[in-house]
């Protein structure tokens, strides 16, 4: 029997990993608790954790496991800037979800761009009062305006499809340009400089951390709206403030936020936000904020825990072996120069 901590659990978590583990014979113990050095000890007895994006993996962490003799670090997502990979190897494997439902993600990114540029919001807060006022809802049409893309992956690829059905221009920046995909693809400074629209769909790495900060967001055209359903670091939040009150930044769609560690994923409507920036943006009327949210789909879930489950049961069959493995040591952490056939330590 293959006994897993599952860390940071929420109830949606638990139906859709019950139903798989009940299938592969897995002992689950699910913990409210997210995973860090104060409730690492959790663990014990366990040959598997299974964390999320707000769960700290860090060197510390990953020693404390390995001596309490975790065989796996279960990701059940697929960004994994929260794991030092790193430090996990030689010690103990780490795998993720590449693809669970791109289209889940995708499709909420233009739903906050459609709630935000059509004052959608605002109807829906009116109208239950009885407001049926237009003034002050005025937006502008999709059809004809440049979207800029910064990451063309799976994701980014099917959000590109959906603002080309819109009648957009797009055009796109990857440092690893899809091949054949019929994308434009640009500099980064052409990039913002011609953008009506931009919207995030790249990893966070010590590379692209704060990437739009202080001295792209003045690149930008003005009224500019920005779009991010990847990873908070990506923006510095400073900046964007200070973009948006000098009128430079038109709007903001956020569903991730740089510390969002401790507050998203979490009822706080009965406390003070101890997080003034995060407090200030919410206020800004040209704001939207969701608490990571663009994954939540029935679709998603399901595929989420399929996958995590089948990597888990991969790496017990098959001798340590799996196709969804993070390996720092092949250097392209997701590619694994092995491809798959051996072990990566």
């Amino acid at each position: 029997m293959i006994k897993v901590a599952f860390y940071d659990t929420k109830e949606y978590d638990k139906l859709s990993f019950e139903r798989y583990g009940a299938m592969e014979k897995m002992q689950f113990r699910f913990l409210e608790t997210k995973l860090n050095e104060d409730t690492v000890e959790l663990a014990r007895g366990c040959d598997v954790v299974c964390v999320f994006v707000n769960d700290t993996v860090n060197a510390k962490v990953i020693d404390k496991l390995y001596e309490l003799g975790v065989k796996l670090i279960a990701l059940r997502s697929a960004g994994y800037n929260n794991v030092d990979v790193r430090s996990a190897f030689g010690k103990i494997h780490v795998v993720h979800v590449p693809a669970y439902s791109p289209y889940a993600v995708a499709e909420h990114a233009i739903a906050l761009l459609l709630t935000s540029v059509r004052r959608i919001h605002k109807a829906y807060n009116r109208t239950r009062e009885f407001n049926f006022s237009l003034n002050g809802l005025t937006g502008f049409d999709f059809h004809g305006k440049t979207m800029g893309v910064i990451g063309t992956g799976k994701i980014g690829r099917i959000f590109i499809d959906i603002c080309r059905g819109f009648g957009m221009k797009v055009i796109a920046y990857d440092r690893f340009p899809a091949k054949d995909s019929g994308i434009e693809y640009v500099s980064l400074d052409d990039l913002f400089k011609r953008s009506d629209i931009i919207s995030l769909h790249c990893p966070l790495t010590d590379e692209t951390r704060h990437m739009i900060g202080t001295d792209a967001i003045s690149k930008m055209k003005k009224g500019v709206v920005i779009v991010n359903t990847s990873r908070g670091g990506l923006i510095d939040a400073e900046a964007l403030l200070e973009g948006i009150k000098a009128r430079k930044i038109g709007a903001a769609c956020l569903d991730v936020y740089e510390e969002e560690a401790d507050i998203f994923f979490e009822d706080r409507s009965g406390h003070i936000l101890n997080d003034d920036l995060l407090s200030r943006l919410i206020s800004m009327p040209n704001v939207i904020v969701t608490s990571h949210q663009a994954f939540l789909t029935e679709e998603a879930l399901n595929n989420i825990a399929e996958t995590t489950v089948g990597n888990i049961q991969s790496y017990f069959e098959k001798d340590g072996i799996c196709d969804n493995e993070l390996c720092y040591h092949c250097g392209n952490i997701e590619h694994c120069k092995k491809e798959r056939k051996e072990r990566c330590f």
